[in-house]
């Protein structure tokens, strides 16, 4: 089996060269073995490990995260409940940060209303709001 150049494994995987050796550099990706000429050659696998890490990325884990749960996957003691209790405290962090960015969103949405967005900076409600000390 001919594995894969650097090269070509960030083609298929649609990532740049330089997030695969930053993934090797973080045990996300096994370090592959190199072929006399010195190239790394990557093993077709490591496309889809890739597109785990890339995914598992867009439902917001973090790579220390993934790293955990590519290590769960290959854990015998792993069960599914265990991969379920990761995904529900990740959606409970999620939950969390929307939860802060609506208060957020509401807090910057009264000082905007409060801002006739006319005048020197001096007379800014939000500047002066934000200079304010909420003790």
């Amino acid at each position: 089996m001919k594995g894969l150049t650097i090269g070509q494994l960030a083609k298929q995987a649609q990532v740049n060269i330089e997030t695969i050796r930053y993934y090797e550099r973080r045990g996300l990706i096994p370090e592959p073995p190199r072929r006399e000429s010195g190239y790394r050659q990557y093993s077709p696998d490591t496309v889809a490990r890739i597109t785990f890490i890339k995914r598992a990325q867009e439902l917001g884990f973090s790579l220390k995260e993934i790293q955990e749960l590519l290590s769960l996957r290959v854990d015998p003691g792993t069960t599914t409940g265990d991969i379920k209790g990761r995904a529900e405290a990740k959606l409970a962090d999620i939950k969390a940060k929307i939860h802060d960015l609506e208060r957020m969103k509401k807090a910057l949405m009264r000082l905007a209303a409060s801002c006739r967005g006319r005048g020197t900076t001096s007379e800014c409600p939000i500047l002066d709001a934000l200079e304010s000390r909420r003790d």
